[in-house]
Formats: C-alpha cells, structure tokens, sequence
C-alpha cells in the first residue's frame, strides 16, 4: 500500500495552498459576514486549471486524476471551504454526470465550459417535501413535441442564480416512484427558469445556496441527460461522487480548526504556562489529530477507488460519515481550547464550527450515510 502522493500530486497540492493563501484567505471574514459569494475567486480557480483536474482534455481537463481534484478540494476548503462547496457542486454535481452519461454533443457543449472554468454549475434534486426521499419530489417534466415542460422549485441549491448550467431531477411518470425521475440539463436565461428565495444560512454563509422555480420550462428533449426513468440512478451516481468532496471539505475544515487550536494553545498562557502543557488540553489535540488522520485516510480510500473505476459507494459513505462528525466535533473542541475568545467572531474557529455542521447534512444525512453503510455490509 502506497500512502504518498505522486510528484505530480504533490505539485498541485502545493500550487492550490500558495493560491488558497494568498488569494483566497484574505477576505474570508469579510464574505462570510456579508454572506457575499466571490465570482471572481470562482473564475480564477478555472483560470488555474482546477475545475478540469478529472476530465480529459478532449473537454475541458488536463488529463489529471480524481486524487488531485481530492486533494485541491482539501486545500480550498483548509482556507475557504464556501468557496471549495461551490467549485465541488460544479464540478462533482454537474460537470461529472454530464461527462458520464452525456451525449457527445452534450459533453461539447455543457461539460467543457464548466471543465474550462468558464462557466458554473449546480444540481437541483432537493425539494421543500424531498430532501432525503427523492421519490417524493413534485416537479414534473412533461413530453410535448420536441421539448419537455418543467413545473416545480428546487430549493437549498449551491451556486443558485450564480451558475449557468444545471442538472435537474423531475417526475417523468409519477407511477413509476424513483424510476420515474428523468435527468435534464438547463441553462440559465431560459424562459421560465428563474430564481426564488435567498437562503440566509447559519455556515458556508459566502456559498450562494437559492431556490429554482420553473414555470412551463421548455427543455429541448436534445438537453435529455441518460434516458427518460434514469434520473435516480445518475443522481446517485453524482451523489457518491460528491460524498468524497464533502469528506475532503470536512477534512479541510478540520484541520484548519486543529491548526489554530496549536497556534492559540502555544501561545495563551494561564497559571503560568501555556495551556498546551495542560494534559487536558494536549490530549484534546492529540485526539483531533488522531481524527484527522482516520479521516484522511478514509477520503483517499474512497477517491482511489473511484479513479480506479472500482465500486466506492460504502467506502464513499463511511468517509463523508466519519470525517463530517469529526469536524464536527474537532471544531466544538477548537472553541472549547479558545474558551470566551472561541466563541468571539474574533476567532475564525467560531466560522469553522459552523460551517462544519452542514457536512453532516448535505450530500446525503449522515443518517443516509449509515443507511448506505448498513445496506452494504448486510447485503
């Protein structure tokens, strides 16, 4: 077993955290204060060549592997992890499963402006009353002629109103439950396709997240993403993938909440030495570390078997689970370290606490995620 990353790898992993450093982490108070989304920061990680890590470059990519795309996600969300979910739903929601099951001509057309950067990209399954239960979505798709009528909203979606391009879920035959969910793909600016409620959110409060309303959308059937009845299986598909990048923004979290727990602990002194030679607080951090690492190693697990084209499901649920409660718990206990000055807007691990909470929701509940797990090992 390998446990080390290639040159190459390496090289990325360090042009993405002098990038993050330099150009994302000035400013990340501001934005989540102002809840304001950065196009410009999103424009420039496609400048760099991130957004087509995983795609060939007959679309977009530069013939690069799903382990670095991986390891850039980690290193963005160390340092701004809103700006690490919005180019993850892009890429790993939207650019992914039009480079899957995508025609030609779609691939063309939608996936190498994404890859490229160019453009943005979101998801649109989750519903006011299907959130988890994806069979109990409302929005209908209904053929007529050389087009698809859409009716329906889509709430809680990243980059909503910011991106260009959308995969999106409707009831093609509601008789048929979760095989009646066809995929589409829709462009921002078509008539009928607009933009509803603004989610004021408790984390990731820079990460733009808004409602889809489609009223008698006309799709053309060409933009048909797979065949008609197939949503489920490539919203899933989609799904899995992007479980990997929400472990790798946990990651990313978490360690960025153990380094300021070492920097604050070394430096804050109380009864006359700092509060790292406390054993209650050195274990606390070994501890974390201890977490960071299990987690770590369970994202890679799951992102190798993804390049590798192996089934990754479970192993996909069981790092997004595992490393989304560890930051969880890992930032609690950053603040903890802090004491009064953690729970201060002061600090950054307040932030990281609260955009920690959200990995162990979206993507899947971590409920789900155990759902997935148990149905795997009873199987």
């Amino acid at each position: 077993m390998v446990f080390e990353f290639t040159d190459q790898q390496k090289m990325i992993q360090k042009m993405v955290r002098e990038f993050a450093e330099k150009e994302i982490a000035p400013g990340v108070s501001e934005r989540d204060e102002r809840e304001e989304f950065s196009r410009v920061i999103s424009d420039r990680i496609g400048e760099l060549g991130l957004t087509g890590l995983c795609f060939p470059e007959a679309y977009g990519g530069s013939d690069g592997d799903y382990i670095s795309y991986i390891i850039a996600n980690e290193e963005l969300a160390k340092v701004d992890d809103c700006v690490q979910a919005g180019c993850a739903a892009s890429i790993s929601l939207c650019a992914m499963p039009i480079f899957q099951f995508g025609t030609e001509e779609q691939k063309q057309r939608f996936l190498v402006p994404l890859a490229e950067g160019v453009k943005l990209g979101a998801f649109g399954l989750t519903e006011p009353n299907a959130g988890s239960d994806a069979a109990s979505q409302l929005t209908t798709a209904v053929a007529d002629g050389d087009y698809y009528v859409l009716n329906g909203n889509k709430i809680f979606i990243t980059n909503g109103g910011e991106a260009e391009t959308y995969v999106v879920f409707a009831m093609t035959d509601k008789t048929k439950g979760v095989k009646g969910i066809t995929a589409f793909i829709l462009e921002k600016g078509m008539p009928g396709f607009t933009f509803g409620k603004t989610e004021h959110k408790m984390g990731i409060r820079s990460s733009q997240t808004q409602e889809l309303i489609f009223q008698n959308v006309k799709v053309p059937k060409e933009n048909l993403l797979g065949k008609e009845g197939e949503g489920f299986k490539i919203a899933m598909s989609a799904l899995d993938g992007g479980r990997i990048t929400v472990a790798a923004q946990a990651l990313g979290i978490a360690q960025a909440a153990l380094h300021q727990a070492i920097k604050y602990s070394k430096e804050r002194v109380q009864f006359g030495k700092p509060i790292s030679a406390n054993q209650a607080v050195a274990f606390m951090l070994a501890d974390m570390a201890t977490e960071i690492d299990a987690a770590r190693l369970l994202t890679y697990r799951a992102a190798y078997l993804k390049q590798k084209g192996q089934p990754f499901s479970k192993e996909a649920a069981m790092a997004k689970l595992f490393a989304s409660d560890a930051a969880m718990k890992i930032t609690t206990d950053a603040v903890q370290i802090f004491g009064g000055y953690g729970f201060s807007r002061e600090y950054p691990v307040e932030r990281l606490m609260r955009n920690a909470k959200i990995t162990q929701i979206y993507e899947g509940a971590n409920q789900v995620q155990r759902m997935v797990i148990a149905g795997a090992v009873l199987r």
